[in-house]
């Protein structure tokens, strides 16, 4: 099987991706001492990312992407954009659990730090590949890498961290409007995450209908969910009138990590976030549409 070698910015930064997020877990693990469940997810985010890399490069090396069971111009910047949040997730998450505030040995604090550097470096580099793979104006490529097909990344990705904030403790079984919530986000993501499996996997010439037009329909159908979401969530959790508390208890300064009021509030801005990933998504779709015809 022939090697096929050629460098390139994407082939660089691809390396230094992985290199980074390598040593940003094997440093955690090796002396960070992150035995705490938040730990063991950022060391997940690094060697995911790692591990995801490294088969992408060597696909690519070993020349491989026609007998790949997936789509070669969707998966890798798929992946790369994931990869990209998930290492900004735990550049931000690590630091907050495992530094903030730290008074252990220094040895052990040096060791998070410079576990900390790399992770940001990797989202940096992982963010690069990103721009390098996406698709320029007048340029032929798979929907994942137009600006759609990445907002259709951020979306389920902000969504996943919502699923995280409301299951523990369980936030939206104290009212209806809360479950309706609830059921808008579970509803976006799963269609969200349907797409981009159509996307990757090569599928979405099965469909009965014109792939381009379903993509603008739900775009617009999810805008108007998360718009009620994200009008309903903050009244039925922080307006008095509905059971909602309009302060931040005072036992939540001693909390380890973040409260019920902290979480609900995250909520609430990740839930307009996603309304405006979506209203994004929604004109760029109909501008595929409507452009294009």
């Amino acid at each position: 099987m022939a090697i096929v070698f050629h460098t390139s910015p994407l082939l660089w930064t691809r390396l230094a991706a992985m290199i980074f997020a390598c040593v940003a877990f094997s440093v955690a693990i090796h002396g960070g001492k992150v035995n705490h469940g938040t730990g063991d997810w950022c060391i997940f985010c690094w060697a995911f990312s790692f591990a995801g890399t490294l088969l992408v490069i060597l696909v690519e090396l070993f020349g491989l992407q026609a007998r790949a069971p997936v789509s070669w111009k969707n998966f890798p910047i798929t992946f790369a954009c994931y990869a990209a949040l998930l290492c900004l997730s735990a550049s931000i998450i690590f630091p907050l659990y495992f530094l903030k505030g730290s008074t252990g040995q220094s040895e052990i604090r040096d060791y998070r730090i410079v576990s900390t550097v790399f992770s940001c470096l990797a989202t940096i580099a992982y963010m690069s590949e990103v721009s390098i793979s996406k698709a320029r104006p007048g340029e032929v490529a798979g929907y994942m890498a137009t600006a759609p097909g990445l907002l259709k990344v951020c979306e389920t990705f902000v969504a996943c961290i919502i699923f995280v904030f409301v299951s523990d403790p369980v936030l939206y079984d104290r009212h209806d409007a809360l479950k309706y919530c609830m059921s808008v986000y579970c509803i976006c993501f799963i269609l969200s995450a349907a797409i981009i499996l159509l996307c990757v996997g090569e599928c979405t010439g099965c469909l009965p209908f014109p792939f381009a037009r379903f993509l603008s329909a739900y775009a617009l159908l999810a805008v108007v969910l998360y718009l009620s979401a994200t009008i309903i969530w903050p009244i039925f959790n922080f307006d008095p009138k509905h059971g909602g508390t309009k302060t931040r208890s005072s036992s939540c300064s001693s909390t380890l990590g973040l409260c019920v009021w902290d979480k609900l509030m995250a909520v609430a801005v990740l839930t307009a976030v996603n309304f405006i990933l979506y209203l994004a998504d929604l004109i760029y779709s109909a501008r595929l549409v409507f452009v294009s015809a």
